[in-house]
């Protein structure tokens, strides 16, 4: 088991409640080669997409699986999303679905949403607006062996599945994909990662390829090869970052499917490897994986 300085911790809670699915006045999304779409974008109970699912092919811009929540006051919701982490329980806590608990999955930048994961007895009665309390445990979390990767986003319980390691060795983490820092977009230019997101962008038909990039899954833990999120998201050669994929890909130019980084090393002290399971979903049982949805679980080539 990795220590951590978990014990440390604070365990608080934070709110916001569920949105609807967002539309543009403008009604049409320009694509990065020059037309005109309608489609559905952030927000929303989407029914019918979960983590573990392709996050690569709907007829959807930046779709967000499952249950998109914010809070309303813009500095209330600063704190939302800054101490709520990628494995943090959350409960309804109004309307019909009130007391039914789910899972937080992604924190979406931008758009300043955290997105959270449920089970389809629970969305059936969910309702726009219902108010959702979310246990945020994780800020603060740091690796005593490790002290050349920092930690963020991530709940400390999630965390001793996706890593393992020992003093004076690299630590180590499964991932589905290898990401060329060079190919990452929207979201570059930000002071911090304590939030939010970047971009995969999926423009380039031979590098798709070359990366597997199509196969990419809700949930999906993907190493950035190249990329430093130390105090912001830099190109720096040799280091490393993973994170989270949390929101699909999309038609505008310089965005695509959004990873909401969980831990990153400038000298490169992480040493990421390829495992199919490498999923959030898979280590917490939760979108293809509750047993209700079992079945629906994908298989992927190597």
């Amino acid at each position: 088991m990795l220590r951590t300085n978990v014990e440390r911790l604070v365990r608080a809670s934070v709110n916001g409640e569920v949105i609807p699915i967002k539309a543009s006045e403008f009604t049409y999304k320009i694509t990065y080669d020059g037309r005109p779409v309608v489609l559905p974008s952030v927000g929303g109970i989407v029914y019918n997409v979960k983590v573990g699912d392709p996050a690569v092919g709907w007829e959807a811009d930046h779709l967000e699986p499952c249950v998109t929540t914010k809070n309303k006051d813009a500095s209330d919701n600063h704190g939302f999303n800054l101490y709520s982490c990628i494995g943090n329980r959350a409960k309804i806590i109004s309307g019909d679905a009130k007391g039914k608990e789910g899972i937080v999955t992604g924190k979406h930048g931008g758009a300043e949403h955290i997105l959270i994961d449920f089970d389809d007895e629970t969305l059936a009665a969910l309702c726009v607006g219902d108010k959702v309390q979310v246990e945020a445990f994780g800020v603060g979390l740091k690796l005593l062996d490790f002290p050349d990767v920092k930690v963020m986003n991530i709940d400390p319980e999630l965390l001793q599945k996706v890593a393992e390691g020992e003093k004076g060795s690299k630590l180590k983490v499964y991932v589905t994909h290898f990401i060329p820092a060079k190919i990452m977009g929207s979201g570059l230019g930000a002071s911090h990662t304590y939030r939010g997101d970047y971009d995969i962008q999926m423009f380039d038909k031979e590098t798709v390829d070359e990366f597997r990039l199509s196969t990419l899954r809700f949930g999906d833990i993907v190493a950035i090869i190249d990329a430093d999120h130390s105090y912001g998201r830099i190109y720096k050669k040799g280091a490393i970052s993973i994170g989270v994929v949390i929101h699909s890909d999309c038609v505008i130019s310089g965005h695509g499917p959004g990873v909401t980084t969980i831990l990153t090393s400038s000298n490169g002290e992480i040493e990421p490897c390829i495992s199919p399971n490498a999923n959030i979903g898979y280590y917490l049982k939760i979108g293809i994986w509750r047993e209700k949805t079992k079945k629906r679980a994908p298989k992927r080539k190597r």
